[in-house]
């Protein structure tokens, strides 16, 4: 079968990436069926700055403050904008979530009004920090950089990134909340988004279906160790973060389910890149030399993967280090013995991430290649 020429393969690119944008205002426009009338119905949320705080109502109590914190605020967004209120901040003791405001902040202010006078404040409240105006900021620099240096396939990534965060929020942690099994709707979803990311970075192409396959068998297997390690672990869901905010909400959760399909969701990644990156050096050398056949194809793929392997596997111990590393430190300072420590649930949870996570490489690097050299080397093995 003949190459597709090249407007016809640009064509059929630009086709796909009008489907995927279509797909994205699609998930924009569904609810999630969490929304919540009640948090917006005679609220606004607005930016504000502090103008003066009174702590004289703040107690501290060993390491921790409790207490109301007076604040004088000037709003800066919206119909109230120029106007000057009291507020109140209140610190329940919890340095987590807890906040205190210094003249000059930002601060998100929740505005409530009075029901039948929409025009009438009955109440004033500093929520937190405000940052979405930092967080657009960084985001339109690193859009630019991306776009500068990448160009249209810039533009493709920036893309696929919607469509993944949407993907998110839209399906997967819904699906999660109306208690779908975790394993089989994190796998679905892993799969449709990592096909989309490839296929919209690669190209609808032979590229794009080598890389497919192989992240494809990547996240089955990273799956796989994931559901089996986890029960040899034994970890319990409420490892994590908010876990146990879920529970008291009344949502009937599998946790312990959710917190395995956590692993291969957020392994997909580093398997997206690996499988992208052999199948473009594949891509590449049978442009340089179409004559190679599937066999040495393969040996290519191979001596590619291998140092791919080594150091995404590192990748991934460095990005998931962060998660862990105050756990490290208050284990550490108590002198806790080692083996106390890598016998914790928290630390034990994140070995298993980085563990399967890097188990799935392993099989996605020469997988790939694998499939490559069969896809493009196919005609030539015949011979």
């Amino acid at each position: 079968m003949k190459l597709l020429p090249e407007d016809q393969k640009d064509r059929k690119n630009i086709i796909f990436l009008i489907l995927v944008g279509i797909m994205i205002a699609v998930l924009i426009v569904i609810p999630t069926g969490f929304e919540n009338p009640s948090l917006t119905e005679n609220i606004l949320y607005e930016k504000a700055e502090v103008l003066e705080t009174d702590n004289s109502k703040l107690d501290q109590i060993s390491v921790v403050t409790i207490g109301t914190q007076k604040l004088k605020l000037k709003i800066l967004s919206g119909k109230f904008e120029g106007n000057i209120y009291d507020a109140e901040n209140i610190l329940n003791g919890q340095k987590n979530i807890d906040k205190i405001f210094k003249p000059g902040d930002k601060a998100l202010t929740v505005i409530s009004l009075d029901r039948n006078n929409p025009e009438k404040i009955t109440g004033v409240k500093a929520q937190d920090f405000y940052r979405s105006g930092i967080e657009i900021t960084l985001s339109l620099i690193f859009i630019a950089a991306l776009l500068a240096f990448a160009g249209f396939t810039g533009l493709k990534a920036i893309i696929s990134f919607i469509f993944t965060a949407l993907c998110f929020w839209k399906l997967l942690l819904p699906l999660f909340i109306n208690g779908f099994s975790p394993i089989p709707a994190g796998l679905a979803i892993a799969f449709v988004t990592a096909a989309i990311v490839i296929l919209l970075v690669s190209g609808v192409n032979k590229k794009g279906i080598t890389a497919m396959c192989g992240c494809f068998s990547g996240i089955a297997f990273t799956a796989i160790v994931s559901v089996i390690s986890g029960k040899w672990f034994m970890i319990p869901g409420t490892v994590q973060d908010y876990s146990e905010a879920l529970i008291y909400s009344g949502f009937q959760l599998n946790l312990s389910e959710i917190f395995i399909a956590s692993v291969f969701i957020s392994a997909s990644g580093a398997l997206m890149d690996v499988s992208t990156d052999i199948a473009a050096s594949i891509d590449e050398i049978h442009n340089r030399l179409p004559e190679l056949p599937a066999k040495e194809l393969i040996k290519s793929g191979f001596k590619i993967a291998r140092p791919v392997i080594g150091s995404t596997t590192t990748t991934l111990l460095f990005a998931y280090s962060g998660g862990f590393m105050f756990a490290f430190m208050a284990f550490m300072s108590k002198g806790m013995p080692f083996v106390c420590i890598v016998n914790s649930n928290y630390i034990s949870a994140e070995i298993l991430h980085t563990i399967a996570g890097s188990m799935g490489l392993v099989l996605t690097a020469p997988l790939t290649s694998i499939v490559g050299g069969l896809i493009y080397g196919h005609k030539k093995s015949k011979k």
